[in-house]
């Protein structure tokens, strides 16, 4: 076969567009007319105008000429119903929504909210600043009402610390007037107590829990006027007959204090009675000490002493 042109032999070659080409004018293409379809005389015309074929024996809508244009014109037509077979889509299970959500305002996002997290820490550190100052205030408010509902003076179970200040001075004649036991240095477990009705004390207060090995007292004297003779005297309630050790400037006694039941009572309240000795004493300050050591026989209550220069057999 030798190249050349051969025409348009079948329909698929035909070029609805040769009419604007040289090579087609000179076969004969000429522009569309009215008459139906493109292209060269006498070819096999595919082109239709729209709404002339029939699909299924349907006849399509009528057409309607605009402007040159070919508008299909819709079902039912202006003024009618539209199909009744369609359906909005919001008209569906899960469809579009009808309404429209609103956007959030523009702006930048937020971040956490550190300033209602601050006034919420500062609320919770008052509260607790509030109730510990409740709690303080009632705790003040219970020992003033148990300190003005109590009594003043201790009990069997109560310990007392040492007073702070056991000394008492001698007057010019060298008589020193009764120390309450609540005004003497208390040693080795001594207690104060007021249980025991009769003591001469104020307050009824006496020494308690002397019956134990180096449970005592302590007193310290100033103003002695001379060395001599002196008689110090204890007052005490005892239902047995008890001894105890006097030690003078650290020295003890030569022989044992006496607190004998010289009532010879069984009840303690009705068995306090007077008791002396008469240990030599040093001019100026002395120190009395009054405890219990091994071989003591010390189940006494003590609320008083007091000394006299000289020897003396009586109180007075």
């Amino acid at each position: 076969m030798t190249p050349g042109d051969n025409g348009a032999s079948t329909p698929e070659d035909d070029d609805p567009f040769g009419y604007l080409y040289a090579d087609g004018q000179a076969r004969g293409a000429q522009p569309p007319s009215g008459g139906g379809g493109y292209g060269y005389p006498h070819q096999v015309s595919r082109v239709r105008s729209v709404g002339e074929r029939t699909y299924g024996g349907q006849q399509q809508a009528p057409q309607q000429q605009y402007g040159g244009q070919t508008i299909p014109q819709q079902p039912g037509g202006y003024g009618q119903p539209p199909n009744a077979a369609y359906q909005a889509p919001e008209t569906f299970p899960g469809g579009a929504p009808t309404t429209r959500t609103p956007m959030p305002p523009a702006g930048r996002g937020r971040g956490p909210n550190t300033k209602g997290l601050l006034i919420g820490a500062v609320a919770v550190v008052a509260a607790v600043v509030i109730g510990i100052s409740v709690a303080m205030m009632n705790g003040n408010g219970d020992d003033n009402k148990a300190s003005g509902d109590a009594s003043t003076s201790p009990t069997q179970s109560q310990s007392a610390s040492p007073s702070p200040s056991s000394t008492s001075s001698a007057s010019s004649t060298g008589d020193i007037p009764p120390i309450d036991a609540k005004a003497l240095r208390l040693d080795g477990g001594a207690s104060l107590a007021s249980d025991v009705k009769g003591a001469q004390a104020e307050g009824g207060i006496y020494v308690t829990n002397l019956n134990q090995t180096g449970a005592g007292v302590t007193w310290t004297v100033n103003g002695i006027p001379a060395d001599g003779l002196y008689t110090i005297f204890a007052h005490y309630s005892a239902i047995t007959d008890a001894s105890m050790t006097l030690t003078i400037n650290g020295k003890a006694f030569g022989s044992k204090f006496s607190l004998d039941n010289y009532t010879h009572q069984s009840d303690p309240t009705k068995a306090w009675t007077t008791s002396y000795t008469w240990p030599t004493l040093t001019k100026g300050t002395n120190t009395i000490s009054l405890s219990c050591q091994s071989g003591d026989s010390c189940d006494v209550l003590l609320d008083q002493l007091w000394v006299k220069q000289g020897k003396h057999t009586n109180k007075s």
